[in-house]
């Protein structure tokens, strides 16, 4: 199934409360920050019923052997344009704190909350997976990235090390990567077997419905670029001292074998593609659109409500009963760098050549 398909095919969310939807301006205590529920989702079924096919075609097929692509491999979003940085960072804070809202009913009514992150090699899904979790409390919300299996657990049944990893009451799982795996990376690279590879497209299906059914609320997003786009980001990482450590062999053998993860990921979206369980595409080609519209998908498609805190006081100091405090010298304190930096011959601010 190709990703414009599931764009149309996009299922809706959990009923939602009657008013919860209200567009009701919130400000947050001290901090000048507007927040409001976020948008219903019928804004988000007119928005994909004015998109055209073209404009959801993201993941296009290379042109030619150096992974370049035709003329649908645009290096623009859905709209022509790329998404101004002011507007972008405005926005991106607003819903950020909404996602703590979020945060805060799932850990006072004691939900479950699971968010995959699946999609090309260099389509952004570390960053979304970022500015998702930056304000949130990382004792409530952990990033779970895998590495490769050890040798014993490849002898376990495969969903076993993820279940290790599946949240508790008042948690988040910001999964970077998942049991999907299986039916990309280790299906192209021939890193399972052909029976392991069937085997995983039968079981996963009663493997979510399991979660689902048990409570947990499982979000699949599938973050889409094009062949032309994947492959300047590529070029990027080659140079990019900050960034070279995410360029892998496996990546760059990814870049001969396109078709191989296009088929790979059609067939994977037929057999998981579940009407309670849908993969939500996410257009990457703009990675600051990319992150807006995947966190504001989230949070239209997650039931949460605003929960009130309880008020706290800050109490008065105690008279003092005498305390001295240890002299500095016994103390093996930091030397104050700091002190020594200047304005002058300040080096240029890093440019994230990814994000221009």
């Amino acid at each position: 199934m190709a990703d414009s398909d599931m764009a149309d095919e996009a299922g809706d969310p959990a009923p939602q409360e009657p008013g919860a939807r209200k567009d009701v301006a919130r400000r947050a205590v001290g901090s000048g920050l507007t927040l409001r529920y976020r948008p219903p989702r019928s804004a988000f079924v007119e928005a994909e019923s004015m998109m055209g096919d073209d404009a959801k075609q993201v993941d296009t097929p290379a042109k030619n052997g150096n992974g370049k692509s035709g003329k649908n491999g645009s290096s623009k979003s859905s709209n022509g344009k790329k998404m101004k940085r002011d507007v972008y960072e405005s926005e991106l804070l607003r819903l950020q704190g909404e996602l703590v809202e979020m945060q805060q009913w799932v850990k006072t009514t004691g939900q479950r909350l699971v968010v995959i992150f699946e999609g090309r090699d260099a389509a952004g899904k570390g960053g979304a997976i970022k500015r998702v979790s930056e304000y949130l409390n990382p004792r409530l919300t952990e990033i779970v990235a895998l590495p490769a299996p050890t040798e014993r657990q490849t002898t376990q049944w495969y969903f076993q090390r993820y279940i290790a990893h599946l949240p508790a009451a008042g948690e988040i799982k910001l999964f970077d990567r998942s049991w999907y795996n299986r039916g990309g990376v280790e299906r192209v690279m021939g890193y399972c077997t052909p029976d392991e590879y069937v085997r995983f497209l039968r079981q996963c299906p009663i493997f979510e419905r399991m979660l689902i059914e048990d409570g947990i609320i499982l979000r699949k997003y599938w973050f889409s670029v094009s062949a032309e786009e994947q492959y300047r980001r590529f070029e990027s990482r080659l140079t990019d001292p900050m960034r070279r450590w995410k360029l892998s062999p496996t990546d760059i053998t990814s870049l001969t074998k396109w078709e191989d993860y296009s088929r790979a990921k059609d067939e994977m979206f037929v057999h998981t593609d579940l009407p309670e369980s849908r993969w939500y595409v996410v257009d990457s080609e703009d990675k600051r659109a990319a992150r807006i519209n995947m966190i504001a998908h989230l949070l239209a498609s997650v039931p949460y409500e605003h929960v009130e805190h309880e008020k706290m006081t800050l109490p008065e100091r105690p008279a003092s009963t005498g305390y001295q405090r240890t002299d500095r010298e016994l103390q093996h304190e930091v030397p104050d760098y700091a002190a020594s930096l200047t304005d002058k011959d300040l080096p240029s601010p890093y440019q994230d050549p990814e994000d221009y």
